[in-house]
């Protein structure tokens, strides 16, 4: 009497290494996008704490040049060409502009003094 052999044939095995495989991609796609998220919302927390702090060095001392350049430096170094400046507008009130060069350039920046291709926090303030 033979026994009948069952196995799996070499098109079912392909079908489930391509689904495997499509799946691992997938997820792989996700983990990168997340983790670029995740940088992204780090730059722009930090990119936010510097405009407080300039805008708080700057509402109680009278050296602005030396908080601004400060600042940069700091700026410079915490995030990817970090650049801090302070604009005075007709009204009175000023703008303490934090920006950065984005990888993704999907928000740009629209404050005028800074630089191009860039993302940017810009706070409002009144001395």
């Amino acid at each position: 009497m033979k026994s009948a052999q069952r196995g799996d044939s070499l098109i079912e095995v392909m079908i489930a290494l391509t689904l495997t495989a499509v799946t691992a991609l997938g997820i792989v796609a996700v983990q990168s996008a997340l983790a670029r998220g995740e940088r992204a919302a780090l730059i722009r927390e930090r990119a936010a704490l510097i405009a407080d702090s300039v805008v708080e060095g700057v509402r109680g001392d009278a050296d602005r040049a030396g908080i601004v350049s400060q600042w940069q430096a700091r700026a410079a170094s915490m995030l990817p060409s970090g650049d801090v400046a302070i604009s005075d507008r007709a009204d009175g009130v000023r703008v303490a502009t934090v920006s950065w060069r984005a990888q993704d350039r999907s928000d740009p920046c629209v404050e005028s003094q800074a630089k191009p291709l860039t993302s940017c926090i810009a706070v409002a303030f009144a001395r």
